[in-house]
């Protein structure tokens, strides 16, 4: 079920990255970037490593400059994954973190962002966030979906996905390989009243879009095309 992939290049953590701050959102530790007063929000949902990764607060502010508030919960609870920490691999800590879990945890987030005045929400799940995102779009407690390098989304889960949703996917990834996100596309393409889009990146891997190194240029390129289209995504489907 989870391959050493989804613990590649993890991130060095630094709780104080960010031009947001952090503070309790729904219950829930949360880094909140942008203005509380805007009528679009966006949920962040990390991957294992979770919401204190430099990439992805600084993925956040990014948004924010295109008009959104935006929210990336610790639905890890201070226990993001550690892949130095041999007494607990990835197995057993996704008992205690489990997709469904995060499910239920971001129900209340997008409740406390609708009673503050939003009136169109979109969420993008990294790998395991991906999960907790189809699952909030088969729901349709949210406008506009978005999976980057999904991990344990299936095709049923696809197939019960009837918002927009778009799909960017690695052409290097055991978790969500090529072939599995091209049948992704073909239940979506059959859909004629859902607008989804899928798109594979060539020569990268999975969490390329999150767990890259910023001195890389051709990997900082790679990730930004990817948040490029994340955004446009949004645009198009935010109102």
């Amino acid at each position: 079920m989870s391959g050493p992939q989804c613990c590649s290049n993890p991130p060095t953590i630094n709780p104080t990255a960010g031009a947001g701050h952090v503070e309790k959102f729904a219950g829930l530790d949360s880094y909140l970037t942008g203005s509380p007063h805007s009528k679009l929000a966006i949920l962040l949902v990390s991957d294992i490593y979770g919401y204190e990764a430099p990439n992805l607060r600084n993925l956040a502010d990014k948004v924010v400059a295109a008009g959104y508030y935006v929210v990336v919960p610790d639905f890890f609870y201070g226990d993001p994954y550690n892949p130095e920490n041999a007494n607990r691999p990835l197995p057993v800590w996704l008992k205690d973190h489990g997709t469904d879990k995060g499910f239920e945890v971001a129900k209340p987030i997008v409740e406390a962002l609708k009673s503050k005045g939003v009136s169109a929400i979109g969420a993008a799940g990294f790998c395991w966030g991906a999960k907790v995102v189809v699952e909030l779009a088969k729901s349709r407690l949210i406008q506009a979906a978005v999976q980057l390098h999904p991990s344990f989304v299936s095709l049923d889960d696809i197939n019960g996905v009837d918002i927009p949703i778009a799909i960017l996917g690695a052409e290097i990834d055991k978790m969500s390989p090529p072939e599995l996100l091209k049948q992704f596309e073909q239940v979506l393409t059959a859909k004629p009243g859902v607008d989804s889009y899928v798109k594979i990146f060539p020569k990268v891997s999975h969490g390329w879009s999150v767990r890259y190194n910023i001195e890389d240029a051709e990997a900082v390129k790679a990730a930004e095309e990817a948040h490029q289209d994340m955004l446009d995504w949004f645009a198009k489907h935010l109102k």
